[in-house]
Formats: C-alpha cells, sequence, structure tokens
C-alpha cells in the first residue's frame, strides 16, 4: 500500500505552482457570482498580475456582471456564461468548454465551487486544477486549498483575503491585500451626466445615493427609515438623495416613496457601468448589505453599509490589509451599522430565531445618522 502524502511535501508542490509556471502560460480563475464575490476578486488579481505580469489571465464569471471586468487591466480575457438553466444553459455550458479547451490553460483555479463551476474546471483542459478543500467533488482537483483561516492564520477573514489566500497558497508572495478597484469608461460618465440632468440635478450638486433592497428580508433596514435619513442627509449636508435598485427590485424604491414627502429620484435599469459611473460622483453611498456597496467601496467613496444577518468583519467595505498605503489623497471611508446577535452570521434567507429578523429591525435611524456623520467628517 502507498504511503499518505506528506503534509508539507503537498504543500511545497502547491506553492511551486505559480513560480514555475513558463512566460506567458495562460491561467484561468472561475468566480461566476455575485457583484460582491467579484469586485472582492480584483485585489487579488491586481497582486497577481503586479507579481506575473506576463501571465495571461482570464477570468470566468455570468455575463450580467462582465462589466465589472472588462476594462480591468489584470484580467487579459473576460469569459461569460449565462444565468440560464434547461437546455439553453446545457448548450451554453458546452459551448464554454469548448472555448475554454483552445485556451489551453496551464491552470484553472476554482473560487466559485457550485455544480456549472465543477463541470467547466472538470472539462477545462488546463494542466493542473485547484480549489478549496470544502468544495464538493474533490476528485477533480489536483491541489485541494486549504482554510483560508489556516493558510492565513488569522481566526476570522474578510472575503477579499479569502480569494487572495487561494493565490498565496498556489505560490503568489504573501504581500498586503490592496483595496478593491473597479475601472469606469468615459462613455459610462457621459450617460451619468445626462441621467442626472433627466433627474433633474443641478450640475455640480453633490448628491447622496441610497441603495434600499438587498437580496434577503434579513439584509433589508425599513424603508420608512431609508426616507428619514435621506430627508436627514439633504438638510444636514445639503446633498440630493437618489435612490437606485437593481433589476426586478422597484419595490424597494415604491416602499420608500410611500414614506417620503416627495417623489424619489430614482436610479433604476443602469447597466452595472454607468451605475459605478453614478457612485464614482456621489458624495455618499449608503445601502443594506449588497454588491453595491462593494462597488461604492471600489471607487472610493466615503460608504455607510446596514448590516443584518450576515457578518461585517466577512462582507464589510474593503479598503485594504490594514497596514496597506491608500494611493494619493482618495482614502475610502466607511462605516458599518451593526448590532451583535448569538446567531450572527446566519443563512440569511429567513430568520429561524425571532418572529421577525431583529437583527436588521434593531439598527435604529440615529444609528445609521451616527455613522454618517462619521463618513462625512472624516
Amino acid at each position: 500500500m502507498g504511503h499518505p502524502p506528506n503534509d508539507r511535501l503537498v504543500r511545497a508542490a502547491a506553492n511551486s505552482i505559480l513560480p514555475n509556471l513558463p512566460a506567458e502560460s495562460r491561467i484561468l480563475l472561475i468566480r461566476l457570482r455575485s457583484i460582491g464575490d467579484i469586485v472582492l476578486l480584483t485585489p487579488a488579481l491586481r497582486l497577481l498580475k503586479s507579481w506575473r505580469p506576463d501571465l495571461r489571465v482570464s477570468v470566468l464569471i455570468e455575463s450580467r456582471f462582465r462589466e465589472l471586468l472588462d476594462t480591468n487591466p489584470c484580467v487579459d480575457e473576460v469569459l461569460d456564461v449565462s444565468h440560464e438553466r434547461g437546455w439553453r444553459g446545457m448548450l451554453e455550458m458546452r459551448k464554454v468548454r469548448r472555448t475554454l479547451q483552445k485556451r489551453k490553460l496551464s491552470l484553472c483555479l476554482n473560487l466559485h465551487g457550485g455544480p456549472r463551476s465543477v463541470f467547466l474546471t472538470k472539462r477545462c483542459g488546463a494542466r493542473w486544477k485547484a480549489g478549496f478543500a470544502h468544495f464538493r467533488n474533490q476528485r477533480i482537483y489536483d491541489f485541494s486549498i486549504p482554510d483560508a483561516r489556516t493558510i492565513l492564520d488569522q481566526p476570522l477573514i474578510h472575503t477579499a483575503e479569502h480569494q487572495a489566500a487561494a493565490l498565496f497558497w498556489l505560490g503568489l508572495p504573501r504581500l498586503l491585500i490592496p483595496p478593491s478597484e473597479l475601472f469606469i469608461r468615459d462613455s459610462a460618465r457621459m450617460d451619468w451626466k445626462q441621467r442626472l440632468r433627466d433627474l433633474e440635478v443641478a450640475e455640480g450638486s453633490g448628491y447622496a445615493i441610497f441603495h434600499p433592497a438587498a437580496l434577503y428580508p434579513t439584509k433589508v433596514w425599513p424603508a420608512e427609515r431609508f426616507a428619514g435619513l435621506a430627508e436627514y442627509v439633504q438638510e444636514r449636508a445639503g446633498l440630493v438623495p437618489i435612490f437606485s435598485c437593481g433589476p426586478g427590485e422597484s419595490r424597494y424604491l415604491d416602499a420608500v416613496e410611500r414614506s417620503a414627502r416627495s417623489r424619489l429620484r430614482r436610479l433604476e435599469a443602469a447597466s452595472l457601468s454607468v451605475f459605478a459611473a453614478a457612485l464614482e460622483g456621489c458624495s455618499l453611498f449608503v445601502g443594506n448589505d449588497s454588491g453595491p456597496a462593494h462597488m461604492a467601496a471600489a471607487v472610493k467613496r466615503p460608504v455607510v453599509v446596514i448590516f443584518g444577518s450576515s457578518s461585517s468583519r466577512i462582507w464589510g467595505p474593503w479598503s485594504g490589509s490594514a497596514e496597506e498605503p491608500q494611493r494619493g489623497n482618495r482614502k475610502p471611508r466607511s462605516a458599518v451599522a451593526q448590532n451583535a446577535y448569538e446567531c450572527n452570521p446566519c443563512r440569511g434567507d429567513r430568520c429561524t430565531r425571532y418572529d421577525r429578523p431583529e437583527c436588521i429591525l434593531s439598527v435604529t435611524l440615529d444609528q445609521v445618522k451616527s455613522a454618517v456623520e462619521s463618513v462625512l467628517d472624516r
């Protein structure tokens, strides 16, 4: 019988993968969804490309999120797949598989772990395949990456650290992790200027973006409090309130409008590029724990995020490792409003402890006002 592999030897082999790849090798990172995960991958991409600019880096994400990366200079190629299911989805998956096989990949790193990412990892044709040890179908991987907390020797880590740790395990030198970043086209900025005129916001006026939508009810702060906060910000800081939502989320803005004293300025049905341009120009972003909060942090705007069922330590705005120097005078300012509960974090799809999600409902208007004051006064 063979002997079990020595842990140190396995680690040594894994740590040699990235340093020993031939020049201009093609590598693939799979991170299908969602907005927050993709934005929080950008620090790792920055580290990788700064260290080895010769590598040809491809990232596979869902088509609806493509605009988050297609102008990123640290990504040589953005590949995408729709989130359709059924026979259409199966046909597209086969098409993407053939595309990947033509790339003659040296390494595929699966950062997602779901069934579709497993299918594409298995069939992408890469010489080496790696994924976290807690993913299913471990047999498809040449290297199983241990828990990121073990790699970084920290009891709790941020999602940006989690994704960078996978590359550290594969041989990327252990460095401070930079802030997340987005790159915005001038055409998107021009489109946003026109939208501002349509919203009757005078040129040169400061504005704040409020995002009251979220994936789960345990993350949705009450609409009437958003309405009250917008009035407060307008009176206190003279910022014009603009309310945003994603596709199919108009009901969140409708609820705020019912509690407001006037009609809302609504930013709906905007592409991710135009939304990023809107965030880039704002003087303040306030929202629930959701992808737009990570986008606002990535364009270095003052950010306040209201947390309920998820961990703000794992999912809070990311501005780089504690020792990471900020670039120029654009140091991001962020604050979190959250109350401690023993059941936090949880899955979030429903509250299993109380009759209603007390974690998010317990956050008071005064708490969020204080958080706003803290970022505006810095």
